[in-house]
């Protein structure tokens, strides 16, 4: 029989999301025993159990929720008539979404794009940068973490085709020409993310927004794009910028 470890390999393998349920304690008599594990896929496919019934019915709903929402969650049963057993105990379980890291893609790999990924090195983010200048990530000694991807300017869909677009993407668009980063935004907003980010003035702001609105009939246009990018903490050095930038999404990451 395959080991929950084994299990949760493969699905790493195939980064496809799941969530690991434990029992971290029982009170009384329950069906089941400390250190029981069941892994819940987004089907509701279950590998291991932790006790059968009721309990573990409610507990493949409850992985389901921790997984769309990618958050761990720590929950108590009693287990009573509900549950439909008279046992009167007590468990207690944590959920546990795996393979769901937020995946950011960095368009730009100017001195404040190499800054924040270098910033989120060790972070929960997995990296990629992007850039369409020839052989330019030769000029860098980047960390192993940073995946890098050329993009060639005159074939769009390369950028498109490198985002693992859904609600664990978020893109910095920061390259060094305002066609570029305008035809990125438009692409952005039409595809699903979690934070879409520009950098420049609230004056390229709205620029940008007329144009999404009526050039292009979008009319939400700049609504869901965060524009100028980084909290206000101060400071204008790329390396300040790149530092506010970089405690904003990690601050997204972790308030939702």
């Amino acid at each position: 029989m395959e080991q929950w470890i084994d299990i949760l390999s493969k699905f790493k393998e195939k980064k496809e999301p799941v969530v690991l349920v434990t029992v971290t304690k029982c009170l009384g008599s329950t069906p089941c025993v400390v250190g029981s594990r069941m892994i819940v896929t987004a089907t509701e496919d279950i590998f291991g159990t932790i006790g059968g019934g009721k309990l573990e019915f409610l507990a493949i709903k409850q992985a389901i929720k921790a997984l769309n929402e990618n958050k761990v969650l720590e929950l108590k049963y009693t287990l009573g008539p509900e549950f439909e057993q008279c046992c009167g105990g007590q468990v207690e379980l944590i959920f546990e979404p795996m393979n769901q890291s937020p995946q950011l893609y960095v368009f730009g790999a100017g001195h404040i794009g190499v800054e924040i990924c270098n910033i989120l090195v060790d972070t929960p983010f997995e990296i990629h940068l992007i850039d369409s200048r020839e052989n330019w990530f030769s000029k860098f000694d980047l960390d192993a973490q940073i995946a890098t991807h050329p993009a060639d300017p005159k074939d769009f869909k390369t950028f498109k085709d490198v985002v693992n677009w859904g609600e664990n993407c978020y893109v910095l668009v920061l390259t060094h020409d305002h066609v570029i980063d305008f035809d990125i935004i438009a692409m952005a907003i039409q595809n699903k993310t979690k934070f879409v980010g520009l950098i420049g003035s609230k004056t390229k702001r709205v620029r940008f927004h007329n144009m999404l609105v009526n050039d292009m009939k979008l009319k939400d246009g700049m609504d869901k794009v965060v524009c100028p990018i980084g909290l206000p903490i101060g400071g204008d050095s790329p390396k300040e910028i790149a530092i506010s930038a970089a405690s904003q999404l990690l601050k997204v990451h972790y308030e939702n």
